[in-house]
């Protein structure tokens, strides 16, 4: 098993307010964020965890949330000058942070890129404005636009734009509305994303009113083919972009790459070359998360992924991608033949669900529309 690139997702675990549909480990902010000592408690993370990966570079940092643009460039510049005092980040290293369209935090873009971020990722949602209230947002449409523009005045050729569909109430014209307003301003990179009820959240214990099924697959579809027609190429089930513009952090999460978790509630992947794949995560409370980071009272748990898992893990990041994987990857990075695939995939194969070229499988248009479907031939069973 050859340890495959490595990154580092860093965790932010504060929002001004917490949105009714999402399931990440966020909170409402109360009273002031405490930059300082967090930070501090990031890399405490950093230094507990450098001896797990001896001298490997770091190719790609995420900082995600939350809302990491709740803090203040000066912040994220301490940050990043002690993530690279402590580990090798790659020269041309991808570093993304994560920001929502407030005009505060918009006014803040260039001291982020002077902070050493060379990418953004803005949580725009809609242009709507009746959508964005429906959906819990605290900003506008207006807002959203003039944070996509302040990005290119702040000197970013790299950002992208979080765009949903399928929202309570919205119309195919309201959705081709959105992806229109986005191409016109211009981002490399489009995360384009169905709206899920997913479980502990206030929408799924209070279900809002979605438009049908049919309605919201001929949004989806109106919408990739906007996209495509607008030059940005679907490379994965939700991530559109621009020749040459892909995301690379989470192309590493796709490829079954490696990555450090550091943050309250963050979670790492790691290949040991004695015990293999190993999975761990942090606490998720942000206050005793402060307490313990840096020890090993901080890490809420760790795992060694079973050899009979890796199928299915691997399955679930690489099929998601366009141009699937190769054999040789599937062996890099599960240690296993690809005949550990069978009898799965000679069942999708001729279901017409996957195909195999060249030493390369992915999935037909037929199986990218219902992978689900695909990775349940894949299930392990006892």
């Amino acid at each position: 098993m050859l340890q495959p690139s490595l990154s580092l997702y860093v965790h932010f675990p504060w929002c001004v307010r917490k949105c009714p549909y999402c399931d990440f480990n966020s909170h409402a902010v109360e009273g002031e964020v405490p930059e300082r000592d967090y930070v501090d408690a990031l890399l405490a993370d950093l230094d507990h965890d450098a001896g797990r990966i001896g001298g490997r570079i770091v190719e790609t940092v995420f900082m995600g949330g939350g809302t990491p643009s709740l803090f203040n460039p000066a912040a994220i510049a301490r940050l990043l000058e002690g993530i690279a005092g402590r580990v090798a980040l790659a020269p041309d290293a991808e570093v993304t942070l994560e920001a929502n369209p407030g005009t505060v935090e918009a006014g803040r873009f260039e001291g982020y890129r002077a902070a050493g971020v060379n990418r953004l990722s803005i949580g725009v949602q809609s242009f709507d404005d009746g959508l964005l209230q429906a959906l819990g947002r605290i900003h506008g449409g207006a807002e959203a636009i003039a944070a996509a523009d302040a990005a290119h005045s702040a000197g970013f050729d790299n950002f992208n734009l979080d765009l949903m569909f399928g929202l309570p109430g919205q119309t195919l014209r309201q959705a081709l509305a959105d992806v229109a307003t986005a191409v016109r301003l211009q981002p490399t990179h489009i995360s384009y994303y169905q709206l899920t009820l997913e479980p502990n959240t206030l929408f799924h214990r209070y279900p809002p009113a979605l438009p049908q099924e049919e309605a919201t697959w001929e949004i989806q579809r109106s919408g990739q083919q906007l996209l495509e027609r607008s030059g940005y190429r679907q490379y994965e089930v939700s991530a559109y972009a621009r020749d040459g513009w892909r995301c690379r952090h989470n192309l590493n999460y796709w490829r079954f790459g490696d990555y450090l978790g550091i943050g309250a509630g963050a979670h790492g992947k790691l290949t040991d070359p004695v015990r293999g794949i190993v999975r761990y995560w942090r606490h998720k409370n942000p206050r005793s998360y402060l307490e313990t980071a840096g020890t090993a009272e901080g890490m809420g748990g760790e795992t060694t992924v079973a050899e009979a898992d890796l199928p299915m893990e691997f399955l679930m990041n690489g099929l998601r991608l366009r141009e699937g994987f190769s054999e040789k990857e599937f062996l890099a990075r599960t240690g296993l033949d690809p005949a550990a695939l069978e009898p799965g995939l000679s069942q999708c194969l001729e279901k017409g669900l996957l195909a195999r070229a060249g030493g390369a499988i992915r999935c037909t248009d037929r199986g990218w529309n219902f992978l689900d479907n695909v990775l349940e031939h894949f299930v392990p069973t006892d």
